[in-house]
This record gives structure tokens, C-alpha cells and sequence, in this order.
């Protein structure tokens, strides 16, 4: 099965992807390292440095929204930044980050020290007492689940040893923990928002073999839904998105770590019941207000609180754990589309910020998270989403095969495997042979991609097929077309590479997504880029007959300018409309007003 490649074998190269990222690194070194601490350092009895009394809280330089003392999920964001971060140290090597990361650490371990040793909580040990009772308390074990697996990502990514501590100190919290409410009250323990928590025990499990950490992963390994799911039972359905895709996550590692078929029964449950029983909107979420739309009605649910992006981020995740396991390429599909409309699409392209939601009702505006007075969940989910483009690119199998998943520019260099490969984007003009003619009016392909490569040994480069493709992909080597062969979705070439030129173009066209519920009501997709249109509300789109495919009520609308430049295609205006207006991709709005969605009607 496909494996991933060590996180320092890929680097991001010019485009949008390496620019996203560059702007989320920025603000990760921006943020105040005392401020991330705050709530570690308030809980621990320890004074905030420069604030032993505060006279002005409207200009304290403290993050405030959900990190403020007094909201009862404060402290979740630090181990975003730290899972974050340590990705960033193992891809770059960023020297900055690392320091910064290592300080956070030795400051998190005094904390440890002063609750006496195991607590490693931003929030009161008292708040898992109240999992025992009625009394009303936000998601403890979220809250904690996010410290825990930011600490072992510091370990695993940034090779912090001190974080390994930490967690096995915190590990014993929670071991006498769980011993005594598996007495006194059972279901506390899946109580809290505790999804995620069997993912970080069982990754122990597997790094220490601990006895100790198989034994949490037990008490955090049945949760009904598990079973609910092996009985081909639906039940996500109006159930919050993101309290069970951690479990499946969790599911995933055991498989990973055990070997377990039962395991990955499961997983394969969870993703059938959320993904291909219930459908999705044209960018590929199926959620509302946080929660799983019923089966096929989108249409339905449409409104100003669609598409989470903790939801977006988490089944990303959620997609490259199947496709390891199975090297079945829907789940890169899938990755795909959520990468353009979601990790581009909910990510301020100027600050960084995110929005918490993307609404899909016509006539909305995207709402921007600021950098120290929110911290929403998706806040902590983005910083993390937007360092994991290189992981997602290329794979490797166990017959010398290499897999290209996502078409973004990188550079793949592992030597211990002998493969050095160089991605980039090309340009091809549909109307005639030139290559960036500037006074051509033709148009060029973001599809068209280059690509350079050198192996030690023969090599199988297995170029996965878009699902949107329309028509065949064109591949030449050295300026030579290829015959190709296609298997299970991938063009592949097998040979020893030497310095060789690759050219793969994977032609597209502008399609419409219809909603299940409402076969009238429509988004456009340009390949697996989501366009939105900039206008004030669903004034429809009239086609001359039905059938008609939206190129004919469209004309290509390209700004001819050098940043980034194949990123910025995709955009269009309508012609022979009441009302005619510009179309571009859903990840390049900031604050205009857009719809997305437009009844299809006929003249």
C-alpha cells in the first residue's frame, strides 16, 4: 500500500500553495509565545510575565474570543501552533520556529512540575469531575486532546524529547483517572468531546508499546458509534461533525498501530456513512451549523453556516489515512477538492486568518477570524491545514512505484529511495503553438505540468487521473507523446529516469454541480475549482436549451499579470444574461459578495 514520504523529502515551490503557506508561517512566529502560554500559566499558579495586575483589559496583549481565562475551551490553540509548527520544523528545518517551539516546551514542563507533576491542562482538573455530573462543561477533552497531540507532534516532528515527558507524565493523570470513573460513572469517559483521544493513546502505544497506553486506547476504543457503524446503521446524521470524525481518525491509528481488520472495518463504515450514503456540496462538505446534513439534502441545509472547517481539515485527514490503507485514488479526489475549497477557500489569502464557516446561500460574505480576539476551533485547524500540502503529494509503494497525488508545485528528493523529482506548472495555449506570446489572445491551461525527474533504479510514476478530467490526459517525455498505460485511476510510466522532461496535461472544462434535493439549482466547478459568482443573489442562469453545458453561457475573463499567474485562471464572465457579471474561484474572494449556487433555467 502507498506510504508517505519523510516530511524533509518534500519542499513547496512557487504558487499558491507555497504562498498560503509562507503567510501561515508568518503569523505562527507573529503570535506572542507568553500569550500562547497564558492559560497554562494562569492554571498553574504562575504570574504572566508583565501582568501581575492588570488595570486595562481592552489593551492587555493577551489572546482573548476562545483563549480568554474566562471561556472553558481556553488553552486548545497552543497545540495547533505546536502540531503546526513542528510540521513546518520537519519539513524546512525552520530554525526560528524550532527555538520558539522549544521555549513553549520547557515552559510547559515547568507548568507540569507546579500542578504537581502530571496535570498538563490549560483548564482545571475539576472540569473532568464534571463529566461525572449533569452540570453543563464545553468539551474538556477536547481541550486537552489538542495539548496532548501537540506535544506529541513537537516529539514526533520537531524531535523535542522533553515533550515525550510530558506526555508520559500526563498519561499517568490520565490512567488513575480513567480507573476511577470506570467505577464510579463509565460514561464520563466518552464524554467531553473525546474523539480524538484514542488517536493520540494508540500513537503512543505504537511509538513505546507501553502497556500503559494500550490500556488507554481500551478504555477510549468503544464508543457506541463504533458499533453503530459495524451494523450499517446511519448515525451522523444531524450529529456534530466534528466530535465523531476524530473517532474515525482514532479508528484509523489503531488499525495502523494493530493490524486489526475490525479496525479498518470501521474506518471504511464511518467514510461510507459520511461521504458516499450522504453527499456533498459542489466543494466537498456535507455540514451545517457544525452538524451532518441528512443524506442528499443540500439544497435543504443551504444557508450561512455551512462547511466547517475543522470538519474540512479533519476529513482530509481523515482521506489520506484510507488512501494509505487501500491506495484507492477517490480518497485523493476527494483531498483534492476540499484543498481548493476549502484550505484555499477559508484562509484570508492576504492575513491568514480563517473563516469559521463558508456560507453557501446566495448573496454571503465571508466572515474573517482576526489574529489575537477569536480563536475558534477551525483558528487552530487552519494553521495546521494549511502545513500539510507537502505531505499530500507523493507516495511510494513497495514495487518501486512513485505516486503523484496532488499537482502542486514541489520538489520530491529522497535519496536513501533514489528519486529526485521537480513539479512545476506549465502553460499551454489552447489556439496555437506559442508559449506566453503576450500579444496572443489565447488562453493557457493551469493543467498543463512539468516535471523533472531522476532515479537510481527503474522507477513506475503512477500520475493520478483527475476525476474531472474531461477527456484523456496527454503525456510526453522529452518532448516525445507517450503511449500510456491506466490502471485504478493513475497513468503510469516505468522506466530508470535521467534528468528526464515530463509534460503531463490533463484537459478540463467548466461543469455544473447539481444539489441532490433540487436537480434546478446549481454551483460551477472549473476542473475541481469552485467558482463563485460576484453577485448579489440567485438572479438564475439562463441556457438557450436544456442541456447546454455552462461554456456557452460563459467567456473566459483572464487578468494578464505575473504573480502566480496560472493560479489566477478560472475566472469568467456571463454573456447573454439579464444580468451579466464575473465568475472566479471561490478562493480568491475575500470581501466580496458572492453565490455560489444559481437556479438553471432555460430561455
Amino acid at each position: 500500500m502507498p506510504q508517505s514520504f519523510n516530511p524533509e523529502c518534500v519542499k513547496l515551490q512557487n504558487g499558491i500553495f507555497n504562498e498560503r503557506a509562507a503567510i501561515n508561517r508568518k503569523y505562527l512566529l507573529e503570535l506572542d509565545s507568553t500569550c500562547l502560554l497564558q492559560n497554562f500559566y494562569i492554571e498553574a499558579g504562575i504570574i504572566i510575565p508583565g501582568y501581575h495586575i492588570i488595570t486595562d483589559p481592552g489593551s492587555a496583549k493577551l489572546h482573548w474570543g476562545w483563549e480568554a481565562p474566562n471561556c472553558q475551551l481556553r488553552g486548545h490553540f497552543l497545540g495547533h501552533w505546536l502540531s503546526a509548527a513542528s510540521f513546518l520544523i520537519a519539513n524546512t528545518g525552520d530554525g526560528e520556529l524550532k527555538v520558539k517551539l522549544d521555549f513553549i516546551i520547557s515552559e510547559l514542563e515547568k507548568c507540569q512540575k507546579f500542578n504537581g507533576g502530571k496535570w498538563i491542562g490549560s483548564i482545571p482538573e475539576k472540569y473532568f469531575d464534571f463529566l461525572e455530573t449533569d452540570r453543563y462543561i464545553w468539551s474538556p477533552q477536547y481541550t486537552m486532546h489538542k495539548t496532548l497531540l501537540g506535544l506529541l507532534h513537537s516529539y514526533l516532528y520537531a524531535k523535542n524529547q522533553k515533550a515525550l515527558k510530558i506526555l508520559d507524565n500526563a498519561a499517568d493523570w490520565y490512567v488513575k483517572w480513567i480507573k476511577k470513573v470506570s467505577k464510579e460513572c463509565p460514561a464520563a469517559i466518552h464524554k467531553g468531546e473525546e474523539g480524538g483521544m484514542l488517536e493520540v493513546w494508540a500513537s503512543l502505544y505504537g511509538i513505546t508499546r507501553k502497556e500503559k497506553y494500550k490500556a488507554l486506547a481500551d478504555a477510549y476504543g468503544s464508543p457506541a458509534l463504533f458499533e453503530k457503524l459495524l451494523g450499517g446503521n446511519d448515525p451522523l446524521t444531524n450529529i456534530h461533525c466534528n466530535a465523531t470524525i476524530p473517532h474515525a481518525h482514532g479508528a484509523a491509528k489503531m488499525y495502523e498501530v494493530t493490524g486489526d481488520e475490525r479496525w479498518l472495518k470501521i474506518v471504511k463504515a464511518f467514510w461510507k456513512c459520511a461521504v458516499e450514503d450522504r453527499s456533498y456540496y459542489a466543494t466537498g462538505s456535507m455540514n451545517a451549523g457544525e452538524y451532518w446534513i441528512p443524506p442528499y439534502m443540500q439544497a435543504h441545509f443551504m444557508g450561512d453556516r455551512n462547511q466547517e472547517f475543522c470538519t474540512v481539515y479533519n476529513m482530509v485527514r481523515l482521506a489520506d489515512y484510507l488512501y494509505k490503507f487501500t491506495g484507492d485514488k477517490k480518497y485523493t479526489d476527494f483531498i483534492e477538492l476540499n484543498l481548493y475549497n476549502g484550505f484555499l477557500a477559508q484562509q484570508n489569502k492576504e492575513s491568514g486568518m480563517p473563516t469559521y464557516f463558508l456560507p453557501m446561500q446566495a448573496g454571503s460574505y465571508k466572515n474573517w477570524g482576526s489574529k489575537t480576539k477569536d480563536f475558534w476551533c477551525c483558528h487552530g485547524s487552519m494553521v495546521q491545514s494549511q502545513t500539510l500540502y507537502p505531505t499530500l503529494c507523493y507516495y511510494y509503494g513497495d514495487k518501486k512505484e512513485i505516486y503523484i497525488n496532488q499537482y502542486i508545485p514541489s520538489v520530491l528528493d529522497d535519496r536513501e529511495k533514489g528519486i529526485f523529482l521537480v513539479q512545476s506548472s506549465g502553460m499551454k495555449y489552447y489556439y496555437d503553438a506559442a508559449l506566453f506570446d503576450e500579444t496572443s489572445d489565447s488562453l493557457m491551461s493551469r493543467w498543463l505540468l512539468n516535471f523533472k525527474v531522476t532515479t537510481k533504479d527503474e522507477t513506475t510514476l503512477c500520475f493520478r487521473i483527475p476525476s474531472w478530467i474531461n477527456g484523456e490526459p496527454v503525456i510526453k517525455i522529452n518532448g516525445h507523446e507517450e503511449k500510456i498505460t491506466t490502471k485504478d485511476g493513475y497513468a503510469s510510466l516505468t522506466k530508470k529516469w535521467n534528468d528526464d522532461e515530463i509534460s503531463v496535461f490533463f484537459p478540463s472544462k467548466v461543469s455544473f454541480i447539481y444539489t441532490d434535493d433540487d436537480k434546478k439549482l446549481a454551483a460551477l466547478r472549473d476542473g475541481p475549482v469552485v467558482l463563485a459568482g460576484l453577485i448579489s443573489g440567485d438572479k438564475g442562469l439562463c441556457l438557450k436549451k436544456a442541456g447546454d453545458e455552462p461554456d456557452t453561457i460563459l467567456t473566459p475573463h483572464l487578468e494578464h499579470i505575473y504573480t502566480s499567474y496560472p493560479w489566477l485562471q478560472n475566472t469568467y464572465r456571463t454573456k447573454d444574461q439579464a444580468e451579466n457579471f464575473e465568475f472566479k474561484p471561490l478562493y480568491e474572494i475575500k470581501d466580496e459578495q458572492y453565490t455560489l449556487y444559481f437556479t438553471i433555467k432555460c430561455k
